[in-house]
């Protein structure tokens, strides 16, 4: 007998579920950004530290492509996904001086990979995506890598 208690009871355990599940994969997208900014700061060359950081954002830029592709995907989610991109995509232009941006200094990689960290830690707060689309992501990240 399914009565309007266990219904809300349900409910209330979809919702913490999928709140948790929310949190867990930006934690781990949290933990792959710090990860790359301790290689770059362990990096002995700007060079190494250029391709750590663009390697990093690259397969970011193409988990979200493939994400996007997803049929699970909602159209808000891709609008989310758009302006994430964009977001990344900037970050990738400024550390190699494209698209009106100066190139980081070779003096200010450790500094930018640190930044590129908190302002990602930022857009987290403003663009959401449903948890399946947050899972997708961390999946064909783990699975890039």
């Amino acid at each position: 007998m399914f009565n309007t208690k266990k219904a809300l009871h349900l409910l209330v355990v979809m919702g913490v579920l999928g709140w948790a599940g929310t949190a867990m994969s930006q934690d781990k997208v949290h933990n792959y950004l710090n990860d790359t900014s301790l290689k770059v700061k362990a990096a002995t060359s700007p060079e190494q530290k250029r391709e750590i950081l663009s390697n990093s954002l690259a397969e970011m830029t193409r988990a979200i492509d493939t994400v996007k592709g997803a049929p699970l995907a909602t159209d808000q989610d891709r609008a989310n996904l758009d302006r994430l991109q964009v977001t990344l995509q900037e970050k990738s232009d400024e550390l190699i001086g494209a698209n009106g941006f100066d190139r980081v200094p070779d003096d200010q990689l450790n500094a930018f990979s640190t930044y590129v960290v908190q302002d990602m830690e930022q857009a987290d707060k403003t663009i959401t995506v449903s948890l399946v689309v947050a899972l997708l992501i961390i999946i064909i990240i783990i699975l890039i890598v």
